[in-house]
């Protein structure tokens, strides 16, 4: 039997992380989410509530690796080998890399019952189930070095490559990252850091009343899963509408030449490396307009997301002291007005 999982339509606060997670949802390419803050405060729950709101997908029927029946370049060798295959539909893979996780474990190896009998087959890790889908990292920033190397070379190329053990496999590993973690124990290196698109942080409610309805909901769920579970249902829908809808339209979104000049300016206002920042920040206000119904990226889109898109990727100031999201929210409002 499936354990339940809360509706994410149900999490109460927390917009930022949740909207961050949508926005992912419907574009891929966006670069995956950073969810810091206190522990405690609906991390975990809300990345598998997003796993369970999201619309299955089409796959290829056998296919280890969640290959896409309409996208035959990105198919995996088997599946090039057998041509075409039927289609089946399969949830979206939400997979968790635990911290004491192996190389092995990560990026597949060979399987040592059918090598004990003679055969060289590969078993695929956890970078083959999470194609397509996406892989949790709870308390990323401790994630150990030579983990961080190999999914930063996956993540850049959209591929795992395993030559060991007379093994020589390819195939795709494209997913959106989702990390997750304390500040307090250590801070993400700078080559993690800037592969993640967005980055969001969570407090602790302050207010009674929103802490009162947290306890009144997460009670009501482990009291009668099932039944807080179909409450919740139209919502649910709706949500999961919204996401479709938003994901069809996303083509469509046109980006004027002012909006490009605003996010550019805004970049080089706060002084961030390279051009990541104006790409990231295009492209999620996209997936926002989408989201949001509306033909065209605007500034209240850019205003909306610039938060999580540039605050991880600023620099240190010296003569600056403010917390990294206060010196966005600063040039946003000096630029925007």
């Amino acid at each position: 039997m499936m354990r339940a999982v809360f509706p994410f339509a149900a999490i109460v606060g927390q917009e930022d992380m949740k909207l961050a997670m949508m926005a992912a949802a419907v574009d891929q390419g966006i670069g995956g989410v950073l969810v810091f803050g206190d522990r405690g405060t609906g991390k975990s729950t809300t990345i598998r509530a997003l796993a369970a709101l999201l619309p299955t997908m089409k796959v290829m029927d056998g296919c280890r690796y969640h290959c896409d029946p309409a996208v035959s370049d990105l198919w995996c060798e088997a599946c090039r080998t057998a041509g075409d295959g039927k289609a089946v539909t399969a949830p979206v893979p939400v997979v968790d890399l635990p911290l004491g996780a192996t190389e092995d474990r990560l990026v597949g190896a060979l399987d040592l019952e059918r090598a004990l009998a003679g055969s060289k087959v590969f078993e695929p890790g956890l970078l083959a189930r999470a194609n397509r889908g996406f892989l949790y990292i709870d308390e990323v920033n401790l994630l150990e070095d030579h983990l961080v190397d190999l999914l930063l070379d996956v993540a850049a190329s959209g591929e795992n490559v395993v030559e060991r053990e007379g093994l020589s496999v390819r195939h795709p590993a494209r997913f959106v990252l989702i990390g997750s973690g304390n500040p307090e124990e250590g801070e993400l290196r700078p080559q993690l850091l800037d592969r993640f698109g967005l980055s969001v942080e969570v407090r602790t409610p302050r207010d009674l009343p929103t802490r009162i309805e947290v306890i009144r909901r997460r009670d009501g769920f482990e009291r009668d899963p099932a039944g807080f579970t179909e409450t919740w249902r139209k919502p649910q829908d709706k949500l999961r509408r919204r996401i479709v809808a938003a994901r069809s339209r996303l083509p469509s979104v046109t980006v004027p030449d002012i909006a490009l000049e605003r996010a550019a300016r805004l970049c080089m206002a706060l002084g961030t490396d390279g051009l990541r920042g104006e790409l990231t920040l295009i492209r999620t206000a996209r997936a926002i307009a989408a989201l949001d119904g509306d033909e065209e990226v605007a500034d209240r889109h850019l205003r909306q997301i610039a938060p999580m898109v540039l605050g991880h990727r600023l620099r240190r100031n010296p003569l600056d002291d403010a917390v990294a999201s206060t010196r966005v929210t600063r040039a946003v409002e000096e630029l925007f007005g």
